[in-house]
């Protein structure tokens, strides 16, 4: 299957790229598995990456007993690198959002950007799939 047919929500990615300093955006799920990602990144590294980022979000809630005696809610994680960062945020059940950027991105209007972007996923990642309107399948 070619990637067009597979990357059916790429282009919501590319949406939130257009901020300055932006670099690439993956959308993947718990265990891992790329579900979607923006133009600028090729799938195998798209995949790559995925899998790493399942791994980061797993670390990250894992630390979730360092910040609060209660079970708390992960919601995202800022990694600053010396090239830049790498925000993931949750985008839904068992979805998360990764993008990267550069150390010039303005991370206030990224983490704003990626929110706006999370709720419109939330809708496409929750909508079932259409019937056939006449009822007949």
């Amino acid at each position: 299957m070619n990637d067009a047919a597979t990357n059916k929500l790429g282009w919501m990615l590319d949406d939130a790229l257009k901020m300055p300093e932006t670099r690439h955006a993956v959308l993947l799920s718990a265990d891992g598995l790329l579900m979607a990602h923006s133009e600028r990144i090729s799938v195998d590294d798209a995949e790559r990456h995925a899998a790493g980022m399942a791994g980061l979000q797993s670390l990250a809630r894992s630390a979730a007993e360092f910040c609060s005696q209660t079970e708390t809610t992960w919601r995202q994680t800022v990694t600053e690198f010396d090239d830049g960062y790498v925000f993931l945020v949750a985008a839904g059940p068992g979805a998360y959002l990764a993008v990267s950027a550069t150390e010039n991105v303005d991370m206030e209007a990224v983490s704003f950007r990626l929110q706006e972007l999370v709720q419109r996923l939330g809708k496409e990642l929750s909508t079932p799939p259409r019937g056939d309107l006449d009822g007949v399948r």
